[in-house]
């Protein structure tokens, strides 16, 4: 079972803050087929909405804190971020941004758990979060990488409510029995100073096809596509601009 729609504590929405949201659109386009508009207003600051025909699937936006490297943030729904945000605190996260109002369209906070991993809060108003969920071109899967999944396993079900798979490999996130992501734990493979992250899975529906167009539009390929056993056949790309994000096709 996989989550379909924005339910409280399963994630909402994507957004990548990016050196150069232009050629990020041009990338994204290329690779997902978005339609991508910006948001004219000078308030809004180029906050770009990504659309996978009138569905809306994630946003793209310039890096507003001056110095961050281009990344992808995850958001997670909440029907009180104040309440969630403590909830981040108390637990032993960071509170980075906010809590604060983002138009009528909700309320968000940025917040980071122990190991320093970055992730939003959203309380959905007008806008819920995204319309699309496990389609090509769509969310479907968000995975932590850390150094330590052991407190990680305490945090977010504190924080989010989530329920977590036995498996000392790959456990795994779930709302309610519906899975949405897991945990990878680094090892030596990976550079030490790759500091936690949470990475986000578009579906595709060829993962080869897909990465060959990510390396011919400027991407670089950090993990080649695999079949992973019982599991679905992924691959992890870099954009041009340093963004990390993986693809993935659940029936081969």
């Amino acid at each position: 079972m996989k989550l379909t729609v924005p339910v409280p504590g399963g994630p909402c929405w994507i957004e990548l803050s990016t050196s150069d949201v232009p050629a990020a659109k041009s990338f994204y386009g290329t690779l997902f087929g978005w339609r991508c508009e910006t948001d004219p207003r000078e308030e809004a600051g180029g906050y770009t909405m990504a659309h996978l025909g009138e569905a809306r699937v994630a946003a793209l936006s310039p890096a507003y804190q001056p110095g961050r490297p281009p990344a992808w943030t995850v958001s997670f729904a909440t029907g009180d971020v104040d309440s969630s945000a403590g909830k981040v605190t108390a637990a032993g996260g960071s509170l980075l941004v906010g809590p604060m109002d983002i138009f009528d369209q909700g309320r968000f906070a940025v917040v980071a758990d122990p190991s320093g991993a970055v992730f939003s809060l959203w309380q959905g108003r007008a806008f819920a979060g995204a319309d699309l969920f496990n389609e090509p071109g769509a969310l479907g899967w968000t995975e932590l990488v850390t150094r330590e999944a052991g407190p990680a396993l305490t945090f977010y079900p504190a924080v989010l409510g989530w329920t977590v798979s036995a498996s000392e490999t790959y456990p795994q996130w779930g709302i309610d029995g519906a899975d949405f992501g897991g945990v990878l734990t680094m090892d030596e493979k990976f550079p030490p100073e790759l500091p936690p992250h949470w990475v986000p899975y578009f579906v595709v529906a060829d993962v080869d096809a897909t990465t060959e167009k990510a390396k011919a539009a400027g991407g670089d390929l950090l993990m080649p596509p695999t079949s992973i056993p019982q599991g679905p056949r992924i691959a992890v790309v870099r954009d041009p601009q340093g963004a990390v994000f993986g693809v993935h096709r659940t029936d081969g």
